[in-house]
């Protein structure tokens, strides 16, 4: 089946706009899932809205789903894209190509397909990984850069092994995540267990339960989901790498840098520091990891001032505000 509109196929079923669960009302009239072929990978992609391109970059262990709350008045002003990455969702699994240069070349590749030359970029976890390889890799392509909640392998100051219990429960799964096979051999037929402890650990306000249960039937949904969700980890050693190189290529397009004052607060920026010049920084009051689903609202508000100059055409950036009191040093890294 095709989009009348674009000609591109059609997806449906679980993962896709017509079998998530919960969206907003009217998400269905505005959004349309599709395929998009390109070269070996075959992408699954969100989009709808008019405007200037927004491409939206999910972290781990999610999907484009993670957006829902946020993408309905984003697309009043933008073009949004969101994707499922390599790995993920109804997108193509293949066993390898997990380093974040070629998971930001997928999407350059997407963004082509789509017709985007140049676009804004919001990425969370993981996808803050991918957002950076992008602007890095792709500065000609990125106009402005939002990114939310992990430490950046390759820049950020590597943790100790021997950490405090608190950040021990924020990190260990870092390392389980790279292990080659047993990490696989553990979580299958136990999902719900290990993804769920993540969902509740890093939250300051509880996910929906509906929506963890997405999440998670997703990953438990094949071999290949569970691999997936993993590689992007077990080729940390050539992301660090190429972050390392990165480094001397400072980025030069604005960046927001969104912290949850429950969670990493301004550590986020001071991260992105590190590696741009033109860093605002926002901690958001009342918000764990995972901003875009927690505190919709603040991230949305965040988002809408900081693109404002990108969707009027402007190259000046534009300060969201200063970060929430008390929220200075946020409580520990996640990721």
């Amino acid at each position: 089946m095709s989009s009348p509109a674009t000609g591109l196929p059609t997806a449906d079923g679980p993962g896709s706009v017509a079998g998530a669960p919960n969206l907003p009302d009217g998400f269905t009239t505005t959004f349309t899932s599709r395929y998009i072929d390109t070269g070996e990978l075959r992408q699954h992609v969100v989009t709808g809205g008019e405007g200037p391109p927004l491409l939206l970059v999910h972290g781990w262990p999610q999907t484009w789903y993670a957006w829902r709350l946020v993408m309905p008045a984003l697309a009043r002003d933008f073009s949004v894209v969101a994707p499922d990455q390599r790995g993920t969702g109804l997108s193509g699994k293949p066993p390898g190509g997990y380093d974040t240069a070629t998971l930001a070349a997928d999407l350059v590749a997407l963004m082509d397909a789509l017709g985007h030359q140049r676009f804004a970029v919001a990425g969370h976890d993981t996808g803050m990984w991918i957002g950076y390889a992008l602007a890095a890799d792709h500065p000609d392509r990125v106009a402005c850069l939002a990114v939310a909640e992990t430490p950046l392998p390759g820049v950020s100051p590597s943790p100790p092994l021997f950490a405090s219990a608190h950040l021990n429960d924020r990190l260990w799964h870092f390392a389980f995540n790279r292990l080659a096979e047993v990490n696989e051999q553990l979580v299958a037929g136990r999902e719900d267990v290990y993804f769920g402890w993540q969902f509740a650990s890093k939250a300051a306000k509880e996910l929906p339960g509906y929506a963890v249960r997405h999440y998670v039937d997703t990953l438990a949904s094949g071999t290949e989901a569970l691999h997936g969700s993993f590689a992007i980890y077990r080729a940390l050693d050539i992301t660090i790498a190429q972050n390392q190189q990165r480094r001397d290529r400072r980025l030069r397009m604005p960046v927001l840098a969104i912290g949850g004052a429950e969670s990493l607060g301004d550590q986020v920026a001071a991260t992105m520091k590190l590696a741009a010049d033109d860093v605002q920084a926002l901690a958001i009051r009342g918000c764990g990891h995972h901003p875009a689903e927690e505190t919709p609202e603040a991230t949305l508000t965040a988002l809408t001032a900081f693109l404002a100059p990108y969707r009027d055409g402007s190259a000046a950036g534009h300060n969201p505000g200063p970060p929430a009191a008390g929220s200075s040093s946020g409580r520990g890294m996640a990721g």
